[in-house]
């Protein structure tokens, strides 16, 4: 991946996994995360760089200086020479690199503390790129009732309405993909590996079933399709966030 790409994709990880929020984007160029009709962070696409807004109250700017130091000159100038408005200070900050986006990181949960339930560890199954098995609409053991839940977000999430399909998992004879490998699997015979975990780039795109949806878009999905249509098809789920 490229840079801009690493920090496109490490946002999407860092939100989805700390934050149960809706995504709403413009159509073109922006993406806001919102919880009901409160923006917690907007995103600015460009080609070059993206432009995090977020605006700190009254006690979130409190919360802000006593930490102050502990940010760099960047991050303490931007919020020195931000507007104050009714509705807090709006900051507004480029980043193009890793390291300013960790501090944005930290800025976003000052305005919001996380509110992502991490699903249950217990019973887990574990594919073998890392997805999690059990919370996929195509296993077998899955049940009705959940998988009436799932599919409701995942055609809103993908469009598709056939979800029939059913898996016993990896490492099952059930596999659905025992024959005619999935691209992870693919990937990871080529390189003459057992398992996606085994390699020195995971996890990557390529062990997602959400491909370019691990990357700042500008779509409207609400925080249940994220929570069924993304979440259990991604490495891990984010659960290390």
């Amino acid at each position: 991946m490229t840079l801009l790409e690493q920090i496109s994709h490490e946002t999407m990880v860092f939100m989805r996994g700390k934050y149960r929020l809706d995504e709403i984007g413009d159509g073109k160029d922006e993406l806001k995360f919102k919880q009901g009709q409160k923006t917690i962070v907007t995103i600015y696409i460009h080609d070059d760089k993206f432009t995090f807004l977020i605006i700190l109250g009254k006690k979130e700017r409190e919360y802000f200086e006593i930490q102050k130091n502990e940010f760099s000159k960047y991050i303490r100038d931007c919020y020195d020479n931000s507007k104050t408005y009714h509705d807090g200070k709006w900051m507004f900050m480029d980043v193009n690199s890793l390291e300013q986006l960790e501090e944005v990181k930290k800025l976003i949960q000052i305005k919001k503390k996380p509110n992502r339930k991490p699903f249950p560890k217990e019973n887990a199954l574990y594919s073998k790129c890392g997805q999690r098995c059990d919370l996929c609409v195509h296993y077998i053991h899955t049940s009705e009732e959940l998988r009436t839940v799932m599919e409701t977000q995942l055609i809103k999430m993908w469009g598709q309405t056939d979800w029939s399909m059913r898996c016993g998992g990896c490492f099952s004879d059930d596999c659905y993909c025992k024959a005619d490998l999935c691209n992870a699997k693919d990937c990871a015979s080529k390189k003459e590996l057992s398992a996606c975990r085994e390699c020195a780039e995971f996890p990557c795109i390529k062990a997602t079933s959400a491909d370019y949806r691990s990357m700042i878009h500008t779509e409207v999905h609400y925080a249940d399709e994220i929570t069924w249509g993304i979440l259990p098809y991604v490495p891990m789920q984010y659960e290390d966030q």
